[in-house]
């Protein structure tokens, strides 16, 4: 930073005396002062450096900041004009040389430059590998080593997912002749356990000259599996190395159920004449036929029992869940309900609530009124009454549900109205504002209550 200081007049009502600050960066602005000419008048110069593109190896020079940049006294800066010439000098920074440490820096990112470029073409080519697995690479290459025909590949090779047949021939051409590719791919078949490689190999194609050794044998004969054994020991420079009596024996009967053994003749289709096609066929048709007269009766009958399957299947639908329960306690899939303090369980769809005490309340939580079980929990319970409902144990180890709301509770599809209450079996369905629960009782816990309290009152 650099002060100049200067006496002049007064110009505008500005003060006599001005301070001016310049800050000149390195490599950016040097010293200069305002222009005179010749008579000695003053003028205001621009000194704003002529932008223009910079060559490669300029970049390079001026980023290094070595001889080869440009001159600091050559680039044209802009300065404030003062009003009188003065003699000033502006100490600038040394030029900065190359140093071993900022090669080894500059050298050490164009590096790890490449080296991310480098990783980055690797994750692309791992990411065109994704669909194709090494057992289809597997697949493949035996395919054609076998067929030495793509579209048979294409068409016989049971790959992991649906390729199509460009998919496969670029897939093949990048095995042979992109070295990246072909790479990775020999890696990941060499890491394959030898039952996938097995299972792949049992699924080989079958080439024509092994065909034709299967052709040899006659279609009107039976043969056996030694038949076919014999055939392998004696061809084995023919018949691929994983190829089995079995896998022989089923390959041949399948050429012998499509007909197409050398000894073999295509049935023909039709004895009669020749075979008409669909044109043909349709025109013979005549429209009349193909209309039926409508019956009443019948149309009734069938719409009555419509209605009628409609009906059962809703009923059905409602007592799903009751029969669930009763399912999963028969068959004892559903995990245990009960601990040795639980007395009985409102489950729903949701949620469960377990009754621990001989009295609980059923209802809507809000505010100043509290409830033992709050409905609102398992649904919509904005019809719900904020005390709904008690649920009760009596001595006798029976359940009973007193509805103390507006709206009527439905046990196992029978209403109970305000102020009535009605007796809670196992497996009881309690329906409040349509949302459902089953009672579950532990019959255990209060078959011990019962005993109790009969040893109690024989007392």
């Amino acid at each position: 930073m650099s002060r100049l200081v200067h006496k002049g007049k007064p110009m505008n009502n500005r003060p006599r005396y001005r301070t001016m600050e310049l800050s000149l960066p390195p490599r950016e602005r040097t010293t200069s002062t305002s222009s005179l000419i010749d008579d000695g008048t003053k003028r205001r110069s621009s000194s704003r450096a002529i932008k223009r593109p910079k060559f490669d190896d300029e970049l390079v020079e001026s980023s290094l900041g070595g001889q080869g940049s440009t001159p600091i006294s050559k680039i044209r800066t802009r300065n404030p004009s003062l009003s009188t010439a003065s003699d000033c000098s502006l100490s600038l920074p040394p030029t900065p040389s190359v140093t071993s440490d900022v090669r080894k820096r500059l050298s050490s990112k164009s590096s790890s430059k490449r080296a991310r470029k480098g990783r980055g073409s690797q994750s692309i080519v791992t990411k065109d590998l994704g669909r194709w697995k090494p057992t289809d690479d597997l697949g493949l290459i035996i395919g054609v080593q076998q067929t030495c025909d793509l579209v048979t590949v294409h068409r016989g090779v049971k790959f992991s997912c649906k390729f199509t047949l460009g998919e496969v021939q670029e897939r093949w051409y990048a095995l042979l002749y992109d070295p990246t590719v072909s790479r990775i791919a020999q890696q990941a078949m060499k890491n394959l356990h030898p039952d996938q490689i097995q299972a792949v190999q049992s699924r080989a194609l079958y080439s024509k000259a092994e065909e034709e050794l299967l052709g040899a044998i006659k279609s009107n004969s039976n043969p056996t599996l030694q038949t076919f054994e014999q055939h392998l020991k004696d061809n084995p420079h023919v018949f691929f190395p994983s190829r089995t009596a079995k896998s022989l024996m089923a390959h041949w009967q399948l050429l012998k159920q499509y007909h197409l053994l050398p000894d073999q003749s295509v049935p023909p289709l039709n004895k009669n004449g020749p075979v008409k096609d669909f044109t043909e066929a349709e025109q013979q048709i005549h429209d009349s036929e193909l209309y039926e007269s409508s019956d009443d009766l019948l149309e009734h009958e069938l719409g009555v029992a419509s209605r009628g399957s409609k009906r059962e299947i809703r009923l059905l639908e409602d007592q799903v869940s009751k029969w669930q329960v009763l399912v999963d306690t028969v068959t004892g899939i559903s995990p245990p309900e009960f601990d040795n303090q639980t007395l009985a369980v409102l489950r729903g769809r949701l949620v469960r609530y377990l009754m621990r005490s001989r009295e609980i309340t059923l209802g809507r939580k809000a505010a100043g009124v509290n409830v033992d079980v709050d409905l609102a929990l398992e649904g919509p319970a904005w019809k719900i009454s904020r005390r709904q409902g008690i649920i009760k144990l009596r001595n006798t180890g029976d359940f009973l549900v007193a509805n103390e709301g507006k709206r009527p509770i439905y046990v196992d599809g029978k209403p109970v109205l305000a102020g009535n209450k009605t007796k809670l079996n196992n497996n009881s369905v309690i329906e409040i504002a349509s949302l459902r629960f089953i009672f579950l009782i532990n019959l255990d816990l209060i078959n011990v209550i019962r005993q109790e309290t009969a040893k109690l009152s024989g007392h």
